[in-house]
């Protein structure tokens, strides 16, 4: 998915400092995809001061129930990453996922979609005729310093590890949670889960006390570290934490994403994280005179369909830290 915002801030995420347990809520922003439908998302990472969750650097819901602006997502035309990996995980509906190292598939229900851009990949995705309405989650992960350069790639996985408690089921997406380990590649320590709560259960969820977590609640009602949770908002759990406190009256649905604090600085702009200034600006002119060294061509799309860059804030991009928590 792109960001199709057409003056998209800068971020500089700075090295995590592990700040222990906390319990904050984020609130979700409606942010346009663009289209003459008018589609909106709830993102909520990054946030102003909270950019990053582990590697996690953006989450948005889309086809969110909650949204002021509902309709169909759009077709996205090619346009170009770099630095990061994407994971779409859909809760309804289907979407077509074409790439410039020449994947074509659908992305459906119980499948989970991770693209790694390395050092550049271009992709579509449009909506399927027919297909229900698209609901789901949408995320990127930051590729670490040593690997933001590796070659682009695209894996589909079905059948994705479970961990089941009593009234507690969690489908592991990525990386491991309670002893259970997703298949999909990652090159950071760190989790993403889907994890339904049945009503009226209690369950303790072991953790990783050197990982930091979010939790967002997607259907229902959950109660996490104290804190009772709708859809819409980010819960922020910090560090520190041997296991994770649930529980639910009516039942629930949520997505929890965690990992070690990240010890780099990234700086984000439209669909690239990378480094600095300087990188940002290559990648950007890269993609523009069409250097199909780094972005190639998709099958089955014209040139005149990719996407443009927006135009780069004047000056140097700036950077835009994680606060002190409590501040």
């Amino acid at each position: 998915m792109s960001d199709l915002d057409p003056h998209p801030a800068e971020t500089l995420c700075e090295p995590g400092i592990g700040p222990g347990p906390v319990a904050r809520l984020y609130p979700a922003r409606e942010v346009p995809l663009g289209g003459v439908r008018g589609t909106y998302v709830e993102r909520t990472l990054p946030q102003r001061d909270l950019p990053t969750v582990g590697a996690w650097c953006f989450l948005d819901y889309f086809g969110a129930p909650t949204v002021t602006v509902t309709g169909a997502p759009p077709d996205i035309d090619p346009h170009p990453h770099i630095g990061l990996q994407t994971v779409t995980w859909p809760f309804e509906g289907m979407i077509r996922h074409r790439d410039s190292v020449g994947s074509d598939v659908r992305i459906e229900p119980g499948q989970l979609n991770l693209m790694t851009s390395g050092r550049g990949i271009a992709h579509s995705e449009y909506t399927v005729p027919a297909a229900p309405a698209g609901r789901g989650l949408q995320l990127w992960i930051a590729l670490p310093d040593g690997h933001r350069d590796i070659a682009p790639h695209f894996e589909q996985h079905r059948n994705l590890p479970v961990h089941t408690a009593p009234g507690l089921r969690a489908i592991v997406l990525l990386g491991s949670l309670a002893g259970v380990t997703s298949p999909a590649i990652v090159y950071t320590p760190l989790v993403g889960a889907d994890i339904e709560i049945d009503p009226a259960t209690a369950a303790t969820l072991p953790s990783n006390p050197e990982f930091e977590y979010a939790l967002l609640v997607v259907e229902g009602t959950v109660t996490a570290a104290g804190t009772e949770l709708t859809p819409g908002p980010l819960l922020y759990l910090g560090t520190g934490r041997d296991n994770l406190e649930l529980s639910s009256d009516s039942g629930g649905r949520f997505a929890l994403i965690g990992g070690e604090p990240l010890a780099e600085e990234l700086v984000m702009w439209w669909n690239f994280v990378a480094r600095d200034h300087a990188e940002i600006v290559a990648a950007r002119t890269d993609w523009e005179s069409h250097h199909t060294g780094r972005f190639g061509d998709i099958a089955g799309h014209t040139p005149d369909q990719r996407i443009p860059a927006p135009p780069l804030p004047g000056g140097q991009l700036k950077p835009r830290a994680r606060r002190p928590h409590g501040s």
